[in-house]
């Protein structure tokens, strides 16, 4: 048999006060069904709480522990509504975000200083997954929010664009491309030996890189799925490599970047990525939030 929270409320309230006329008054209620309530209480846990006598009650051992949980307990209760209203209108809860490695140079720092700001009661967990892993990630409700690379299901999902940068030409340091003191264009490169992005792994650089420049596949050195490893090749002497502008964030000895010119000066990408159905309400809590995250410093 298991016991009440009025009966809790009751012990309580008899335990503060060791009086059950002032218990019952500060209860408003009379003595006899406090009396009740109190013996129902010590039946279900199988332990006598109180010793009364005519004139006066005391804490059993039993009663001093069971009071200490007791009050626990009912500041549970009396935050679980407040605690449900929260979680409902998403300002507490969790939001699970996947995100590419590339998208943690600066933008993944702003998003979460933003979101620990407004919400400081919503926990974010993340995860480090490429586009495609993102996507399954979605679709299975493994993560609530992505930071993806295009092109999206759009029937699936809602997208929104985030941040955009250009595209650099990693070189080794002393690389004749890095004297030139300029932007370079495609024809600068055509030729070289490249360190390319895998066209599976990191299908969207791949596509983006193909799309801009002349990379003859006899030249590609490497094929590598992570900006970190290109850089490291390329400080190794192994090739150039087409990163994100906020690759120049990471301080890799022995490489430079210059700007690709192209005709679209930011084509590098990077979207807010969510399941249209999701019922998270932090989620939606998040994505308002985030409507106008600051640009970079």
């Amino acid at each position: 048999m298991g016991f009440t929270i009025e009966q809790v409320r009751g012990f309580v309230a008899v335990a503060e006060e060791l009086h059950f006329g002032r218990a019952a008054a500060r209860l408003k209620m009379t003595q006899p069904p406090l009396s009740r309530q109190i013996q129902k209480l010590e039946r279900a846990v199988n332990a006598q709480l109180l010793v009364r006598d005519q004139r006066r009650v005391t804490l059993t051992a039993a009663g001093q522990v069971f009071l200490v949980e007791a009050r626990r307990l009912i500041a549970l209760v009396e935050a679980a509504p407040e605690l449900a209203r929260r979680v409902s209108s998403g300002f507490s809860g969790v939001v699970r975000v996947g995100f590419t490695a590339a998208s943690a140079y600066g933008v993944l720092g702003r998003l979460l200083n933003r979101l620990s700001a407004e919400l400081p009661d919503v926990d974010v967990e993340l995860s480090e997954l490429v586009t495609r892993e993102q996507v399954a990630g979605l679709v299975n409700e493994k993560i609530d929010l992505g930071l993806a690379r295009p092109p999206f299901d759009l029937a699936t999902f809602g997208s929104r664009l985030l941040h955009r940068e250009p595209l650099l030409v990693a070189v080794p340091v002393g690389h004749p491309l890095g004297e030139l003191g300029r932007d370079l264009t495609p024809a600068d490169v055509a030729g070289e030996r490249v360190i390319m992005h895998s066209p599976t792994e990191a299908r969207y650089f791949y596509d983006l890189v193909v799309g801009a420049v002349p990379v003859d596949p006899e030249h590609t050195v490497h094929t590598v799925s992570q900006v970190l490893t290109m850089l490291w090749l390329v400080a190794a002497g192994r090739g150039i490599a087409f990163v994100p502008g906020s690759a120049a964030r990471l301080p890799i000895e022995g490489v430079r970047f210059a700007r690709l010119a192209l005709a679209v000066a930011e084509p590098v990408e990077l979207h807010l990525l969510w399941r249209r159905d999701s019922a998270n309400p932090a989620l939606w809590r998040a994505l308002h939030v985030l409507d106008n995250l600051p640009p970079e410093e």
